[in-house]
């Protein structure tokens, strides 16, 4: 039988980044007992992946033992008698110590894997580990979570002390979890449509519980994801995380650390889409050397030679119904468009919803127009934030309807001499008034816009049915220089007429206003009254570009490529 044959480039990328990373740790091991639990293992992991790593310059490294030894006996300070590990911000925490097992049993897995006899030097690392993991099993077993990708973290972490030793608890209560079923829809993505938690939690968690229990339709599940990802992949190398109701929605998210599943995949699976997207994620700076080194000796396959490539086509546009997402690629620019906001449906802005404002993104070569967003004067509701996105002709229409009370005299039935009522909240406000019991008249605002994707652009009509109010369209942009219309306090710019251009590198975006702007109105982003209340907002910074006007008219701003 002929000898595999590697990818080695690929090895050699994941190799010379596990190798940097490793000599920064072993230059700052004087702070480990400042590390969390999580940093410790991750740690304790790279060094002895490096160690292992036949084509790493730290092969057979007798002092990166040593260091990985010190730092498996830092690890163990932090475990507590329950089992779980202290420190960082969510406490006796069952997901968090999953995190830290799942790398324990990784590494453990790895020495086993290494053969007898360099297992053998390595059994004080083993030792401590695998009583680590003795300590932390009965925790697992009986702890909860309190996110979806939880479920599949815990899940992970139970396979693997399930691979360790096998126990028929573990197994067990993998099939409780597993048994909620798959938070995953038909377009592909996991509930919570992160980017940040399918890469780095669900994808990697269902994997080896796949693995581990020969559950191919776990595999499938990352598959789907896999797949669905590779369109919103942007040309500035990250991941459309607008949709997402996690943290990420407010962050560029790189599509590094899907790297070794989209390798795995490609490999497995003979498609082509994925290994494009593999060869880019490699472009991409590794961000977690310890874990793609890992991956690499625990699955070898993941070495191999990638199938040939499919490049997505240089036009096409792809909907995620279930996210109200759309990214229209075309030759000149692409188009992000978001119209699945959950504050419709929660009435409040919420860790685990969908709250981000910005209905619209265009990246046009160097210029790229981070957010769009609306902002109406309206009883400090906040901007605008549709939930739903609708297909019109060519175009799609986006659409809010906000509404605030005044309330009438409480009916007499309802009237107390004492003038204690109950506190309860309105929407807006809370006050001891008892809303509910009362009449009221309702104010409502609806806001339309119509989006329509150009050759070289898009064009936003903007409507409004309701009281006569301001409102003011905000364009943020990553850098660039901004000539056109007023220019603001601190560089922002104002257009009420005409055109307006970003000019970055080579590219150059041009914006147009026609119909019933108002030079007088604040050109301001308002993040509504749930936010200033508090003294905080959602702002975005950069160099920002404002459309202003009145509800009582009617606005097209058109932006392309220029």
């Amino acid at each position: 039988m002929s000898d595999p044959v590697f990818d080695q480039a690929y090895v050699s990328a994941v190799t010379c980044a596990a190798d940097r990373s490793a000599a920064q740790v072993r230059a700052s091991l004087q702070d480990r007992h400042e590390w969390s639990h999580r940093v410790l293992m991750d740690r304790v992991k790279l060094l002895v992946a490096c160690v292992l790593n036949q084509e790493s310059q730290f092969y057979d490294d007798a002092s990166l033992k040593a260091d990985a030894l010190s730092l498996a006996e830092a690890l163990r300070q932090l475990q507590e008698p329950s089992g779980f590990f202290r420190s960082g911000d969510n406490l006796v925490s069952p997901p968090d110590s999953s995190f830290t097992i799942n790398d324990v049993c990784d590494v453990l897995e790895i020495l086993r894997g290494a053969g007898e006899e360099r297992s053998h030097t390595w059994h004080q690392v083993s030792t401590v580990l695998h009583e680590i993991a003795d300590l932390a099993e009965p925790a697992l077993l009986a702890g909860g979570i309190h996110t979806p990708n939880h479920r599949w973290e815990i899940s992970a972490a139970l396979a693997r002390l399930h691979r360790r030793r096998p126990s028929k608890a573990l197994a067990s209560r993998v099939a409780d979890w597993l048994g909620e079923g798959i938070d995953i829809d038909s377009d592909g993505m996991y509930s919570e449509r992160s980017a940040n938690y399918a890469a780095q939690v669900s994808n990697p968690s269902l994997e080896v519980v796949g693995d581990v229990f020969a559950r191919g339709e776990l595999h499938d599940c990352v598959v789907r994801n896999l797949v669905a990802t590779v369109p919103l992949i942007l040309p500035d190398g990250s991941v459309e995380t607008v949709h997402s109701r996690r943290q990420d929605q407010k962050e560029v998210f790189s599509v590094a650390p899907y790297l070794t599943a989209l390798r795995r995949w490609a490999i497995a699976t003979g498609r082509g889409d994925l290994s494009w997207a593999a060869q880019y994620a490699l472009e991409q700076p590794i961000g977690f050397p310890s874990t793609a080194l890992a991956e690499m000796l625990l699955h070898p396959d993941i070495k191999g030679t990638l199938p040939p490539a499919t490049v997505p086509p240089r036009k096409q546009q792809t909907e995620l119904a279930g996210s109200s997402l759309v990214v229209d690629a075309g030759e000149r620019r692409t188009l992000v468009l978001f119209g699945g906001s959950d504050y419709a449906t929660m009435g409040r802005v919420r860790s685990g919803l969908a709250n981000s404002p910005t209905f619209m993104r265009m990246f046009a070569d160097d210029v790229v127009l981070d957010t769009v967003r609306l902002s109406r004067n309206f009883f400090g509701l906040g901007p605008f934030r549709p939930d739903r996105l609708e297909r019109d002709g060519p175009g799609f229409v986006f659409h809010e309807t906000v509404a605030a009370s005044y309330y009438h005299p409480l009916p007499r039935e309802h009237r107390r001499r004492d003038g204690h009522y109950v506190l309860e909240d309105e929407g807006r406000f809370a006050a001891a008034m008892a809303f509910s019991q009362r009449g009221r008249d309702v104010v409502e605002l609806s806001t339309r816009a119509h989006v329509v994707p150009t050759e070289k652009g898009a064009r936003i009509d903007l409507a409004f049915q309701g009281p006569r109010t301001d409102w003011a369209l905000e364009m943020t942009f990553r850098g660039g220089d901004i000539s056109g219309g007023s220019t603001l306090t601190g560089g922002d710019v104002q257009l009420t007429e005409g055109t307006a251009v970003c000019r970055k590198g080579g590219s150059t975006l041009a914006v147009s206003v026609a119909g019933d702007t108002e030079a007088g109105v604040p050109p301001r982003y308002n993040p509504g009254e749930e936010y200033e209340y508090l003294g905080g907002t959602d702002a975005t910074t950069g160099r920002h570009l404002y459309v202003t006007g009145l509800t009582t008219g009617h606005v097209s701003i058109t932006i392309e490529s220029v």
